[in-house]
């Protein structure tokens, strides 16, 4: 009998641990990767319906700000440090889902969609999208 309950409690043990063991990494797992589609990358396409969204809603919040004269509001270019960056706000976020991991700067008539790892233009909405 004394044996039974020993290897009872050994093989409940194990299997606690096992559990514990399984549940860590996961969690560590959860914490170190993200969904793809929630990394910004360096390129974008919106369709015209979420380009119009995004360009009414932030224009609504933000003030727009003036580029420097050599800047080019174009898809690759690198935007210059005088110039303001934002993250998206969340509540365009949840309207237009693959925004979310990106900043944006408003200009006179354009919005820029910037990634804010490398601070590339990746879309350039005009104000009359």
């Amino acid at each position: 009998m004394k044996l039974r309950l020993i290897a009872i409690a050994t093989a409940a043990a194990l299997a606690s641990g096992l559990g514990a063991a399984s549940a860590a990494d996961h969690q560590a797992m959860s914490k170190t990767t993200t969904p793809a589609t929630m990394q910004p990358k360096d390129s974008l396409s919106l369709t015209r319906q979420q380009q119009r969204t995004a360009f009414r809603d932030i224009s609504r919040e933000a003030s727009s700000q003036s580029a420097p004269s050599s800047f080019s509001a174009s898809v690759g270019a690198t935007i210059p440090g005088d110039i303001n960056i934002q993250p998206v706000p969340a509540k365009l976020a949840a309207r237009v889902s693959s925004l979310k991991p990106y900043d944006y700067a408003l200009l006179p008539d354009h919005l820029l969609i910037v990634n804010p790892n490398d601070k590339k233009v990746v879309e350039v909405i005009n104000r009359r999208a």
